[in-house]
């Protein structure tokens, strides 16, 4: 019988914990894709695409200027993005109601969104839901459900999937709503594009929305907020503001803890609507952001 000491027992199980400790930590770098937004850069898509890339990022999403400024010749939006090594994760395609008298031309749109995104080398589209002018009811979040159903059939028929991105203001602004419209979806054609600042404006956890939603999840706007008071007369009199990685109230730590609970593997898209300090470019909020992610969570892009 071979005797081990008790030292050389320790050293051995240390050893193994730490092997464990790095696999975990090489799965989840390997599980993770990290892109950025060009929605800080105003619609100045081309400075987006160069300074994404030059920060570090993979992939990028773009906004409906890039339909705008590419639309009949979608080869030179994705020749470019691939002389800059960028994946075009998601198209940002606008909103989607459920009045009738739009509901021709709003299908049109998005579908004809979702065609230019296949031909430019793209992966999913997202569409935000609108709220009526009205009373909600009921009804109105089945109609919302059909609504982005059919279209998630029409986009997955060109190869597209489609995100249903809840947001502050829309149908889908607090988790109950979300909830509303997603049982009201058919899980294969609408999948959702969690947000993490804007669910945690909405009211609600986005780590229990992760473990909840696992299953449907395409892909997440990785995304801060805090707390704000609006100066008297100032234009934007929201009472919140998003902000880079790490300065707002976001727990982004437990939403990693979360993701890797769910085992996602995919696309997570580092978003801010804005540059929340004039002093600042929208690149230098792309390296806090890029910081953010390689320090303090430990992750490469």
């Amino acid at each position: 019988m071979v005797r081990v000491s008790r030292r050389h027992s320790i050293k051995m199980l240390s050893a193994a914990l730490l092997s464990s400790a790095f696999s975990s930590r090489a799965e989840a770098q390997q599980a993770y894709r990290f892109g950025y937004a060009a929605i800080t850069w105003g619609g100045n898509d081309r400075q987006a695409i160069t300074e994404i890339a030059d920060v570090g990022f993979r992939g990028i999403q773009l906004r409906t200027a890039a339909v705008e400024a590419f639309g009949d010749r979608p080869s030179e939006l994705k020749e470019l993005l691939a002389h800059h090594r960028l994946t075009f994760v998601a198209l940002s395609s606008g909103t989607i109601g459920i009045d009738p008298v739009r509901a021709d031309e709003e299908m049109a749109l998005h579908v004809k969104h979702a065609r230019f995104l296949r031909d430019c080398g793209g992966l999913y589209l997202q569409v935000i839901d609108a709220r009526p002018a009205r009373a909600v009811t009921a009804a109105d979040y089945a109609a919302m459900g059909r609504r982005l159903t059919e279209l998630g059939k029409r986009t997955a028929d060109l190869g597209i999937p489609l995100g249903y991105h809840h947001h502050m203001g829309s149908l889908g602004e607090a988790p109950d709503e979300v909830e509303r419209i997603l049982d009201a979806t058919d899980p294969e054609s609408v999948k959702l594009q969690l947000d993490t600042a804007h669910y945690l404006q909405g009211g609600g956890d986005p780590a229990g929305a992760i473990r909840r939603y696992a299953s449907r999840l395409l892909f997440l706007h990785l995304k801060d907020v805090r707390s704000r008071t609006p100066e008297r007369g100032a234009k934007d009199q929201r009472p919140y503001q998003f902000v880079e990685l790490g300065q707002g109230r976001s727990d982004v730590k437990n939403v990693f803890s979360a993701l890797g609970e769910a085992r996602f593997q995919g696309w997570l898209v580092v978003e801010l609507d804005a540059v929340p300090d004039r002093a600042r470019t929208p690149r230098a909020c792309a390296e806090i952001n890029r910081d953010y992610i390689t320090r303090e969570l430990g992750f490469a892009l």
